[in-house]
């Protein structure tokens, strides 16, 4: 069973940085498209970042710029890398993964792996 454990999130100011991973464990499949979900306060939980197996990457237009998804294979990690933050980047994060695509944007609803989330609180 796959599990997904994210770490990195806090308190931070607008305008700072913070880097989130998450760690896979459970499976040697390697080719799992992953992505980052945010769930920001009243709000459906949504792909900000996804990568695909094949390193493909798409975010959506609110990160575009600031934002970065990436991974280590050979450790089996993502990472987000979040600078410029703002007080609306602020919610619980989440790592998933699935073995067809997953899309920046959508809502997730099929994909079968999630961690437990790791919250980011931005203050203005």
């Amino acid at each position: 069973q796959v599990q997904l454990r994210e770490s990195g999130g806090g308190s931070v100011q607008a305008g700072g940085s913070l880097r989130l991973s998450c760690a896979r464990s459970g499976s040697t499949y390697s080719g799992y498209h992953m992505g980052w979900f945010r769930q920001g306060p009243g709000q459906e939980r949504k792909c900000v970042a996804a990568i695909q197996s094949d390193g493909t990457t798409s975010y959506i237009d609110s990160v575009k710029g600031r934002f970065t998804i990436s991974k280590d294979g050979a450790k089996n990690l993502l990472y987000l890398q979040m600078d410029s933050l703002k007080p609306e980047d602020t919610g619980m994060y989440y790592c998933a993964a699935d073995i067809v695509s997953v899309d920046a944007g959508s809502f997730g609803l099929s994909i079968p792996y999630w961690g437990r989330g790791t919250q980011v609180t931005v203050s203005s």
